[in-house]
């Protein structure tokens, strides 16, 4: 792979992963997860999975790094919007007893 080629991999990852942790770190802050989609976050975070286990094995650093740096973000709203889904469902449970 030609060091322009890297460039352009590397600098695409950088915007990419920097246009998705202002609506993480929202997220995470407020605890509002009622716009977002379980599964959407569900497959959004078993792809960033995927494509960075291909990263690392094709040695592709750009695709590697940037799944790597979006997996923790990903994977913490996921979990906020589970506990918002859990409490959901026992304060129906609560309300039909």
């Amino acid at each position: 792979m030609t060091t322009s080629v890297q460039i352009l991999g590397y600098g695409s990852a950088v915007l990419t992963t920097c246009s998705f942790y202002p609506q993480a770190i929202k997220t995470l802050r407020t605890n509002e997860t009622r716009g977002i989609s379980l599964r959407m976050y569900l497959l959004f975070t078993l792809g960033i999975t995927g494509w960075g286990i291909y990263g690392y094995l094709n040695r592709d650093w750009p695709v590697f790094v940037a799944n790597l740096v979006t997996f923790p973000a990903s994977a913490a709203i996921l979990e906020r919007k589970l506990q918002a889904q859990g409490a959901l469902r026992r304060q129906r449970q609560h309300q039909g007893k």
